[in-house]
Parts: structure tokens; C-alpha cells; sequence
């Protein structure tokens, strides 16, 4: 019993657990909120992996339109519906809730 009154009474092990509790539990950064930083970081690396990804596939499609004029021409009937003069255009749309 005098061996524990003795561990309670020590002054710096007591003012160092305290500061222990502090930090964990109590301080404006204590551990909850630095794990949410850390997920919030990894979130944002992935996000801007993918981001740099798009980035790169953009500029090369953008670099092909700028030298190959078949892709230009198939850019423009696939994304803005243009066609030739001579040709008839049949959209065909899916309703996606039937789709399973």
C-alpha cells in the first residue's frame, strides 16, 4: 500500500500523466481529430491521383483532336450529335431503371 501512496505522491508522475490525458483527450488536436486528418489526407491524395489521371487523358485527347482530323470528326458526331448532310442520325437512348 506505501508503495503505491509513494507512485501517486511522486509530483512528475503525476503532472506527467496529466499531461498525457490532456493531450489525448482534451487539447484543440488531440488524437480523435488527427486520425480524421489523416483520413481526410489519404481521401484527398487518391482524389488527386485521379484528378491528375483525368488531367493527363484529357490532354492527350486534346492533343489528338489538335493533329488527327478522323478524331475530330469523331469527337464532334459522338459528343454534339453533328452529322453529314446525306446521313440520317438514330439516337437510341437506355432507360437506366430498367437495367439490372
Amino acid at each position: 500500500m506505501r508503495k503505491f501512496r509513494n507512485i501517486f505522491a511522486n509530483k512528475y508522475l503525476l503532472t506527467g500523466t496529466a499531461f498525457v490525458i490532456w493531450m489525448l483527450f482534451f487539447d484543440r488536436n488531440d488524437v480523435s481529430l488527427q486520425l480524421k486528418r489523416i483520413h481526410e489526407l489519404n481521401k484527398l491524395q487518391k482524389s488527386e491521383k485521379i484528378m491528375t489521371q483525368q488531367i493527363a487523358d484529357t490532354k492527350h485527347e486534346l492533343d489528338l483532336l489538335k493533329t488527327n482530323p478522323e478524331t475530330l470528326e469523331k469527337y464532334a458526331r459522338e459528343k454534339y450529335l453533328m452529322k453529314k448532310d446525306d446521313e440520317d442520325l438514330f439516337i437510341v437512348s437506355v432507360d437506366s431503371s430498367l437495367i439490372r
